[in-house]
């Protein structure tokens, strides 16, 4: 789908009405969707989406609300390298209203898709994919190093995953003439993130986290917010006077999956989900980038 499609043709769920108005490039080998301050912005935000990725209309509306105020370079790459889930299955996998499906349409639609999504996921196992993921932020952080740009990442749903790990100690990189060991951002917000393997995932972290997670979230559990807790309690009390990266965790009600991208507007509840999640993440690259 194009970047100017009209809105008659997103799916339900979209944020807020009006069509995109970024462009899609082709930057360190992926296509990507840029919009914001392109000459001199503070700092950059990369996102890594939901597994609808860049057709999905809605993630290109929360990219543009990132770069409204005219501060920040918003990315958004194509991260399936052309291959995201269907757009036919999103209204089955999180619907917009959930009270208006029938369970009889919910699991029959489920079952029909799963075989398709198996075999996506199979296509998208983490080595791949994070390999995808990182090889793009070293280079891009390679570009940006003699600007001395910071970068944050945000990650949604699948994509919070990998924004955790893209803060890992494990994927520093050597940048500029004195190889200088350097994260390969600056910061991460993960909003809904699934997948999540604890501790693995976030025991490793050198950057500031902050977490979204969702009371009514039937794919992440509050229970992954607890156990990535405890996590953080015991690392910081093993690195003595180290000093632990900030780490903050914000709780939506109520909260279904896929909160910050697919929650209804129409209900107020909803509505101000998507919206303070956008503030959650502008909030803390302001105080980080």
């Amino acid at each position: 789908m194009s970047s100017k499609a009209p809105c008659d043709q997103c799916i339900k769920g979209t944020i807020h009405s009006g069509n995109p108005i970024g462009e899609t490039i082709t930057l360190h080998g992926l296509t990507t969707y840029v919009v914001g301050n392109r000459t001199s912005p503070r700092g950059i935000i990369v996102m890594y989406s939901d597994v609808f990725g860049l057709e999905l209309p809605n993630n290109k509306l929360i990219a543009d609300s990132y770069a409204k105020s005219g501060e920040w370079l918003v990315y958004m790459p194509d991260f399936f390298e052309g291959d995201p889930v269907p757009l036919k299955m999103a209204d089955l996998l999180i619907p917009v209203d959930a009270a208006s499906q029938s369970k009889i349409g919910k699991y029959g639609g489920l079952l029909a898709s799963m075989p398709s999504y198996l075999l996506w996921t199979g296509r998208h196992k983490t080595a791949k994919t994070e390999k995808v993921c990182v090889d793009f932020l070293a280079k891009l952080r390679r570009d940006t190093q003699p600007k001395g740009l910071k970068i944050g990442m945000v990650g949604f749903c699948w994509g919070g995953k990998y924004a955790i790990r893209a803060g890992l100690d494990e994927h520093m990189i050597e940048v500029g003439a004195r190889k200088e060991k350097v994260p390969l951002v600056d910061a991460v917000v993960a909003l809904h993130p699934s997948h999540l393997v604890v501790p693995a995932d976030v025991e490793g972290l050198v950057v500031p986290v902050s977490y979204a997670w969702g009371e009514e979230d039937s794919l992440v559990s509050l229970e992954t917010k607890t156990k990535v807790e405890e996590v953080e309690s015991r690392v910081s009390k093993a690195e003595g006077k180290k000093p632990r990266p900030k780490m903050e965790h914000q709780v939506y009600k109520p909260g279904r999956h896929g909160f910050a991208v697919r929650g209804n507007p129409d209900d107020a509840a909803e509505r101000a989900c998507l919206e303070n999640s956008v503030t959650q993440v502008l909030e803390w690259f302001g105080k980080w980038l």
